[in-house]
Formats: C-alpha cells, sequence, structure tokens
C-alpha cells in the first residue's frame, strides 16, 4: 500500500515508515477546491490504513501551505444539502488528521489561511517556518470555522485568546504562534522540512501500539466535546455558506 495517487494531494512514504503528504495546488496557494478536500482525506484515510505509515507529514507544494477557500472556485450553494455536503467533506479531512491513529507532524510553510490554518491546528506536532502566518478570516466573511477548532484552539491558547483570534482575524505571525502555543515550533525556513521529518522518524520509531493509544486517550480526555464540537461547526459553517453575503463577501475577499 505504499503508493497512493490523487490529483491535487501528494503521498510518498520515505524512509523509517514517515509518510509525506503535500497540498499540491501551488498556482492557487494550495487553495481549498472541493477536489483538494476530498484528495486529503482520501489521502489520510489510506495513509491511516497503510501498515507500512507509522507517521505522518502534512505540508504544503508551493510558496504557502493553504490560503483557504478557493474564492475562484467558489459557488453559491443551491440548497442545503449541497451546503452540508461540501462541510461534511471538510470535517471529514479533519476527523481523518485528528482522529486517525497515526502521529501527524505539520511542516507549515508559507501562508495558512482559514481552513488551512486549521488543518494546521490539527497537527499533533504542527513545525511553522519562521516565514509562516496564520488568520482566520472567516467571521468578516459571514462564514464559521470548522477543523474542530472552536475546542481545539480554546485548549491550546485559552478562550480570550481564541476570541480574539477566531472574531476579529488577526494576522500572526509564526514566533507569536509559538508564544501562544498554537505552533509546537518554529525552525528557519530552509530547516523546516528536515525538522519535520527527524520528528516523523522518532515518532515512527516507538512503538506503534503505545503512540496510537497516547494520540486517542490525549484527545479523549483533553478533546471531550470534539465531536459535538465538529457538529456545531457543520450546522454554523452550512447557514453561512446559505447566505448570499457570504458569496459576495468571499468573491471580494
Amino acid at each position: 500500500m505504499a503508493g497512493f495517487t490523487y490529483d491535487t494531494v501528494l503521498s510518498e512514504l520515505g524512509q523509517g515508515g514517515v509518510r509525506t503528504i503535500t497540498l499540491n495546488r501551488p498556482g492557487s496557494l494550495n487553495a481549498m477546491n472541493r477536489a483538494l478536500i476530498d484528495d486529503l482525506a482520501r489521502a489520510f484515510g489510506d495513509a491511516n490504513a497503510d501498515p507500512a505509515t507509522r507517521a505522518i507529514i502534512l505540508t504544503g507544494a508551493g510558496n504557502a501551505f493553504c490560503a483557504g477557500d478557493d474564492r475562484r472556485e467558489h459557488v453559491h450553494p443551491e440548497g442545503e444539502a449541497e451546503a452540508r455536503d461540501l462541510v461534511t467533506a471538510i470535517q471529514r479531512a479533519t476527523h481523518a488528521i485528528v482522529l486517525g491513529p497515526k502521529p501527524v507532524v505539520g511542516a507549515i510553510n508559507g501562508w495558512a489561511v482559514g481552513g488551512g490554518f486549521e488543518w494546521a491546528i490539527n497537527c499533533d506536532f504542527p513545525i511553522w517556518a519562521e516565514s509562516a502566518r496564520g488568520f482566520f478570516p472567516e467571521v468578516s466573511l459571514n462564514l464559521f470555522v470548522t477543523g474542530a477548532v472552536t475546542t481545539l484552539l480554546p485548549a491550546l491558547v485559552g478562550l480570550n485568546r481564541a476570541r480574539e483570534m477566531l472574531f476579529f482575524g488577526e494576522r500572526y505571525a509564526a514566533a507569536a504562534l509559538l508564544e501562544m502555543g498554537v505552533a509546537w515550533k518554529v525552525v528557519p525556513d530552509a530547516d523546516l522540512m528536515a525538522t519535520a521529518r527527524a520528528t516523523a522518524e522518532r515518532l515512527a520509531a516507538l512503538p506503534p501500539l503505545s503512540v496510537r493509544a497516547m494520540k486517542r486517550v490525549l484527545n479523549a480526555a483533553a478533546l471531550p466535546d470534539i465531536h459535538r464540537a465538529l457538529a456545531l461547526e457543520t450546522d454554523a459553517t452550512v447557514a453561512g455558506f446559505l447566505d448570499p453575503e457570504t458569496t459576495r463577501l468571499l468573491q471580494a475577499f
């Protein structure tokens, strides 16, 4: 099961059981269209089911990790079923990253915006390049966040700082994210992938039974409401997508 192919995501198994999953729409700064969302969920599902994969690196090709929703491909949904199908697909990717059994190291390069910032936060060990930046524009766009960040972010930074980040959409440098606890490490840009590989190799060398149990139990104990958060986020995001004002704001963003 070493080789998997997708249209918008690369998945490569390296030495020591480390698989690198790369968002691969560099011409669009890896912005999230439906193909990328579905491919990422499939890539993590396949990696989680692959016995040869012991740890996973998530990164982005080119100059960005992920620039959030691809506004050029956004189409106002015709009804609730269409909107819910899209949001459920987004949450499916988070479920595979956060609740999958394999440890995930993030190699966050360039911009991580909106849903891309969510995917960075979904990683177990998020390593940010010094030049990387992240922010949540959703509230300003009449939208809502997904990715379980309504429970993950307060657990990382506290409720007051989470409010600041989510309501106001401030743009944060990697150093600030490290100080807040959103980034696990910040390294020079040139060292990003080497540091991510070394971390993933260290995780892959540990006994898989205890590693998977630790990820599962930590999430269950520290994030007991994660499934509820995902459900509530889905409902709020569906309502946002259905409002015509959201489409206007997205296209103007």
